[in-house]
């Protein structure tokens, strides 16, 4: 089915605010995977935060020039899926994995930062943890000495207070045994 003028314009205005707003593209080949495969790859993507698009390469071609993914242009032949996303990791994760479990979808090439990467920069750039990910692991590393600061200070607190425990039990000891001659006493004076 053909696009009229119009229609044309609307996707490639479409796909421009997505270049626009994408840090990443990954383009691969699609051709023999079933319509199955291929709707969960889009719900993976899109719970991701991924736009995945199958489109006519003269409309993505015209879509990113004057874009940083212009870069590719060259490699836009063929049945390909265009996977957008904001974060930088994302559509190469997404696609990577998808990759990985069904032969059928071949990776050709993305772009990151204006680079074009190739099939092992696609996946490499797959291999980096998620924003959240290194967050968390930023957290860890700056609460890890205050950490080992705390336990070291519980630590050194523990060791003061068996030594000061030690008189406070003895003292605690010697008041039991003074205490049962008092009942004693009382119990001759009744």
């Amino acid at each position: 089915m053909s696009l009229n003028r119009s229609e044309k314009e609307a996707v490639i205005s479409e796909v421009t605010s997505l270049a626009a707003k994408a840090q990443t593209l990954v383009m691969a080949e699609y051709r023999g995977i079933t319509v199955a495969n291929m709707d969960k790859l889009r719900v993976t993507a899109r719970n991701s935060g991924v736009s995945l698009s199958v489109l006519k390469n003269t409309l993505a071609r015209r879509a990113v020039a004057g874009s940083s993914f212009e870069v590719v242009a060259d490699q836009m032949t063929g049945p390909l899926i265009y996977g957008f996303s904001e974060d930088a990791v994302a559509a190469a994760k997404v696609v990577a994995e998808f990759a990985k479990t069904n032969d059928k979808l071949v990776i050709r090439a993305g772009v990151y930062g204006g680079k074009v990467l190739d099939i092992e920069g696609v996946k490499q750039l797959a291999s980096i943890p998620s924003k959240e990910v290194l967050l968390a692991q930023l957290c860890g590393l700056l609460m890890s000495p205050i950490s080992r600061t705390a336990v070291v200070l519980g630590a050194l607190a523990a060791k003061k207070g068996e030594g000061a425990a030690a008189p406070a039990e003895a003292a605690a000891a010697a008041e039991p045994a003074a205490e049962p001659a008092a009942p004693a006493e009382d119990a001759a004076a009744a």
